[in-house]
């Protein structure tokens, strides 16, 4: 069962996935496939709630993006859901060392989300080039400042935030989820992705927490 974790500035980092406009905004690529679970869990308030909290008490706040380039276009297999993002050209940016056409796009940050991730002190990870950090250098950053607590959020639940959860455990870090700071999507064939996540989360991660159990354990 999960428990209840205890979280101080020394030894705790907010990882927050994908917190961008493709999976977040109305105008968003995936909106249509995401928007009844954002509505249901109030995932854009909840992670608002956890940046307030955390950015006023001190917490080290990571970034683990999602980009493709044009070059990505030579990939030769994808999985499924892969095969959506490079279709619709979801999280797309022109290059790798361009930001033209960034401000806006679906790559970009939620606008609300902004002032918290552009203050000069959030770490934005290298972009993790599928599901999880085994691709970017989240676990570097983290272990470069001694952080060996997570708590995870951020989309989507049963992809990119379960995949980050499963890769941050193997390396050896105490992870709770925020339950509600999360959310995913729901297919008519292959069904609801945020119950799938849910019931993973609890048999995997040391705690799943309400984001006001999570706001009030943050000291």
């Amino acid at each position: 069962m999960s428990r209840q974790m205890s979280f101080t500035t020394d030894d705790t980092g907010v990882v927050f996935i994908d917190p961008q406009n493709d999976v977040l905004s109305e105008n968003g690529l995936g909106w249509e496939w995401v928007k009844e679970s954002v509505r249901e869990n109030k995932t854009i308030e909840n992670m608002e709630r956890i940046f307030q909290a955390g950015k006023v008490r001190g917490y080290a706040f990571f970034i683990s993006p999602h980009y493709f380039y044009p070059t990505d276009a030579g990939w030769m297999f994808n999985d499924p859901l892969e095969t959506v993002e490079h279709e619709t050209q979801m999280f797309a940016r022109r290059g790798v060392l361009q930001l033209d056409g960034f401000a806006g796009s679906g790559a970009d940050w939620l606008e609300r989300f902004k002032p918290y991730i552009e203050d000069s002190k959030t770490i934005l990870a290298s972009p993790h080039r599928v599901w999880g950090p085994q691709t970017n250098d989240l676990v570097l950053q983290l272990r470069k400042r001694r952080i060996n607590k997570v708590i995870l959020g951020g989309m989507l639940a049963n992809m990119c935030v379960e995949s980050h959860l499963r890769e941050l455990l193997e390396q050896g870090f105490e992870v709770a989820v925020a339950k509600d700071a999360t959310a995913a999507p729901r297919h008519p064939e292959w069904g609801d992705g945020y119950t799938a996540a849910l019931i993973n989360y609890h048999f995997l991660a040391h705690a799943v927490l309400s984001t006001e159990e999570v706001v009030n354990a943050m000291k």
